[in-house]
Parts: structure tokens; C-alpha cells; sequence
């Protein structure tokens, strides 16, 4: 059996759920639980020494880095395709996926937002406004590039692809931080699509064994 280590509230986490309940593939979630450390243990660094989530062991390996293993997963298990199209196409999801895993989130993930309370002194209103500027901003960025797409109901075409498995994490950690999105109809249109479908109602936080 295939084991994803996991937070409940991680994106990073939460779009290899997306991605694997996509794919059908059975799998045992272990939780990391990032706010007591257990991250930090010698236990998990022995499984993933860069003490993130998520990782994903199987057939005596550990993946590491979410898009990583989406796209291990899309080349091992190819039906229904994350990456699917032309290579133009593919390289628009990428493109995609990665303003979101890589201009968005990078600035707003714990380990950043610990650093910016706690060894820069930043008051919660203040590290909150952090938050929301480079979510509200990265999230505008998206919504124009989604704009000269192919017509259809999630990032790319007609099916949930890599950039749906992204998108719809980043939306969840923006209303947890009372973030704007009426600017933003777009990528919402994008995300109620998605939440219609079970693949991504069982990988949403409240849905996880460690959910609190």
C-alpha cells in the first residue's frame, strides 16, 4: 500500500490527494501534524530530510515535492491524464501549476509566516496583511492567464488537470485567511467546478483522518 504523509491543511499535501483520487489510487494517509513539529522529527526527517510534506512512499521509495510526485504518478498511472494534449498544451498547465506552487505559495506557507512572527516580530494583523497581498496579487496574476485559454470549465480544457490539482488548495488557504476574491471570478468559476467533484470533496482538509 502506498503511504502519502501528509498535513490536513497543507496545499502541498492536499494536491497529491486531489491527484491521486483522481487516478483512483488506494492509498494510507500518515499524518504529519506541522504545527507540534512532528516534521522536525528524527522519525519524519528520516523519511523526507527536508522536513516537508508531502511525501510518498512506495515500492521502497519516497517522492518528495508535490508536483514531483503528480507527475510520477501521471506517468506511472497515465489514465486520466494530468498533463494530457500537445506539448504547447502541457506546457501552459506546467505554466500554470507552477504560479500558483511556485509564485504563490512559497511566500505564504508556515515556515514563512513563523519566520516573519517570530524572528522578524511582525503582529498577527501584520503578517496577515503578508498573506493576503501576495495571495490577492498572485491570484490576479492567474486569473489573467487563465484568460487566453482554451474554453472549457477548469484551468485547461474540459477535465481537471495539474493546474485544477494547485488552484483549488491555493483557494481553500485564502478563504482560511479572509482573503478577497471577487476580483478574481475566474479562478472561482474554476474552483466551484472542481469542488462538485469527489476526487476533490475527499482530499479537502475536513475530509482528512487529522483534520481538527
Amino acid at each position: 500500500m502506498r503511504q502519502l504523509y501528509s498535513y490536513f491543511r497543507s496545499s502541498a499535501s492536499f494536491r497529491v490527494r486531489i491527484a491521486l483520487n483522481l487516478k483512483g489510487l488506494e492509498h494510507a494517509i500518515v499524518p504529519v501534524h506541522l504545527l507540534h513539529g512532528e516534521q522536525l522529527q528524527p522519525a519524519f526527517l528520516g523519511v523526507n530530510p527536508a522536513g516537508l510534506v508531502p511525501a510518498l512512499a512506495e515500492h521502497g521509495a519516497v517522492l518528495t515535492q508535490s508536483l514531483a510526485i503528480m507527475e510520477y504518478l501521471d506517468e506511472t498511472h497515465p489514465e486520466p491524464p494530468l498533463l494530457p494534449g500537445t506539448p504547447l498544451d502541457r506546457a501552459r498547465m506546467r505554466a500554470l501549476a507552477l504560479a500558483i506552487a511556485c509564485e504563490i505559495h512559497p511566500l505564504n506557507n508556515l515556515k514563512v509566516l513563523k519566520y516573519l512572527k517570530h524572528a522578524l516580530g511582525a503582529s498577527d494583523d501584520a503578517r496577515n496583511a503578508w498573506y493576503r497581498h501576495w495571495v490577492e496579487s498572485g491570484l490576479a496574476a492567474l486569473e489573467r492567464q487563465l484568460e487566453p485559454g482554451p474554453p472549457g470549465r477548469y484551468c485547461h480544457g474540459e477535465r481537471p488537470t495539474l493546474p485544477d490539482c494547485c488552484l483549488v488548495p491555493q483557494i481553500f488557504n485564502a478563504r482560511r485567511f479572509d482573503c478577497r476574491l471577487d476580483h478574481v471570478p475566474g479562478v472561482m468559476r474554476i474552483f466551484d467546478q472542481c469542488m462538485q467533484l469527489d476526487a476533490f470533496q475527499r482530499a479537502a482538509p475536513a475530509a482528512q483522518p487529522d483534520a481538527e
